[in-house]
């Protein structure tokens, strides 16, 4: 009997904390590439409340306003990046915060890009997590941060008009 117990409290405690380990997970990162595979940049993404912060640092873009959003594939295959598939978007909303029917999980605001190709950005998404849940960014394949070539007017669907897909990078633990 004694020995039960303690095969059973053993279970439970490795399984409370592999649990526990799954759902600690408070940050990740990407490296973003360019069309040739060339890194210009990253992403460090962590837990803030029940959504994410994502800070970017980027360079050798286009200067002006982009979209960028979290798409629902963890590939990067260049040069258009179709692979990362649609934005995350569990829920089958619209597209963007001025949708009545969105915003995606994965939609974000526009990032600046300086004269020079350089951005830096610290974005929110309520409606994402690192966590477990349909609108985690480690479900089952994977997920990618997506900068386009044009400003996105956070209600178009699918992507806000933000055109081509010009840098990605696939989010890792």
């Amino acid at each position: 009997m004694l020995i039960r117990n303690c095969v059973l409290a053993g279970a439970l405690i490795w399984t409370s904390t592999a649990v526990f380990a799954q759902s600690e997970v408070r940050s990740a990162h990407a490296d973003i590439v360019n069309a040739q595979g060339q890194k210009i940049g990253t992403a460090t993404i962590r837990q803030a409340g029940t959504g994410i912060r994502l800070d970017v640092k980027v360079s050798q873009l286009p200067p002006g306003t982009h979209g960028i959003h979290v798409h629902t594939v963890g590939k990067c295959e260049g040069p258009d990046f179709t692979s990362a598939g649609g934005h995350l978007n569990p829920a089958s909303r619209k597209h963007g915060k001025d949708n009545p029917e969105g915003p995606h999980s994965g939609d974000l605001l526009n990032i600046q890009v300086k004269a020079s190709g350089d951005a830096e950005a610290s974005l929110v998404d309520p409606n994402a997590t690192l966590g477990d849940g349909p609108n985690s960014l480690f479900h089952e394949g994977g997920t990618s941060i997506v900068i386009h070539a044009k400003t996105d007017d956070y209600k178009t669907d699918p992507a806000g008009n933000s055109g081509a897909r010009i840098a990605c990078g696939v989010v890792e633990r």
